[in-house]
């Protein structure tokens, strides 16, 4: 992945002297694209896009029969976005930041897309909500890890947005949520198209059956939460300084620390074995918006012809 990464570590490793209990678990990851003749570098954020659209919108058998080409790749991938003239600018947003997080899960987090969910809302009826991305990480020859992921974008990420993320978040922690998701991994074949060890996908298959106790999945259970976000300081810079770096560092432990007490106060008490479960909060500043919104969405259009 070629974006810069300006923080990856343990939130408790950032704010040592935190007031906030329950720390436990917490991650932060800030990535920043870069600049080029003092202009943030529009196109390879947008390629990044294009690049890793066929993660969530098309199957595995899809992105098998179509591997080495490139355009008809782009066009089948775009034929199951939501997006459509009538949609709504919300709308429009949530998509792209799907597909971001899809491309971070892949690269940073080398995880599998067991469930490409743009490809699943598209191709059933029920239009299943719960998690914005299903991957599977395995963790050496025998284990693995699950992660159900939240993608937002926003224009703030200020206080007054944290309550809306939360309340996602808590709802995806419902155990007939948890439930429904484990259906659809087991119900559809990318476990066994993905992962090669074959012991290991039965494995997978079996802890997440209906009859195993969602109690025991939550230590194994992260949730990463992709915040795309309109940044004033990175539409103010004309480069990819220190001192850059320094604000955009220390905004993002700023709003890292924010959301995580809100999430914390409510959703502590609330979720059961919540101190179990892994939460990995992704920032990711944008210059403008709406500027990203309308060129995805032309391209969108140009790829469905």
């Amino acid at each position: 992945m070629d974006f810069e990464i300006l923080i990856n570590d343990d939130y408790a490793n950032l704010v040592q002297e935190t007031e906030l209990a329950s720390v436990d678990n917490k991650t932060v990851l800030s990535l920043a694209n870069d600049f080029e003749d003092e202009k943030w570098r529009l196109e390879k954020f947008d390629n990044f896009v294009w690049d890793n659209i066929a993660l969530t919108a098309l199957s595995a058998q899809e992105r098998e029969k179509l591997a080495g080409k490139n355009a008809s790749t782009l066009r089948a991938a775009a034929k199951n976005l939501r997006l459509t003239d009538k949609e709504d600018d919300k709308g429009k947003g949530s998509e792209l930041a799907e597909i971001v997080l899809y491309g971070i899960m892949h690269h940073h987090y080398k995880a599998l897309p067991v469930v490409p969910k743009i490809f699943y809302k598209q191709n059933v009826q029920d239009n299943a909500k719960g998690a914005d991305s299903v991957h599977i990480v395995q963790e050496g020859e025998d284990a693995f890890s699950l992660w159900f992921g939240e993608a937002k974008f926003y224009n703030s990420i200020e206080n007054a947005r944290l309550a809306s993320i939360v309340e996602s978040v808590g709802n995806s922690l419902l155990t007939e949520k948890l439930k429904k998701e484990n259906s659809i991994i087991t119900n559809m074949a990318e476990v066994d198209r993905l992962v090669e060890n074959k012991d290991l996908a039965a494995k997978i298959k079996l802890a997440l059956s209906p009859d195993n106790s969602m109690d025991n999945i939550k230590p194994i259970l992260h949730i990463p939460i992709l915040l795309l976000h309109q940044c004033s300081v990175t539409a103010d810079s004309k480069e990819m300084n220190d001192e850059y770096r320094e604000k955009i560092r220390q905004h993002h432990i700023d709003r890292a620390t924010a959301y995580f007490k809100k999430q914390i106060e409510t959703l502590a008490d609330k979720v059961t074995k919540y101190s179990s479960i892994n939460f990995h909060i992704i920032l990711f500043p944008v210059p403008d918006r709406k500027e990203l919104i309308d060129q995805f969405t032309s391209a969108v259009a140009y790829y469905k012809g």
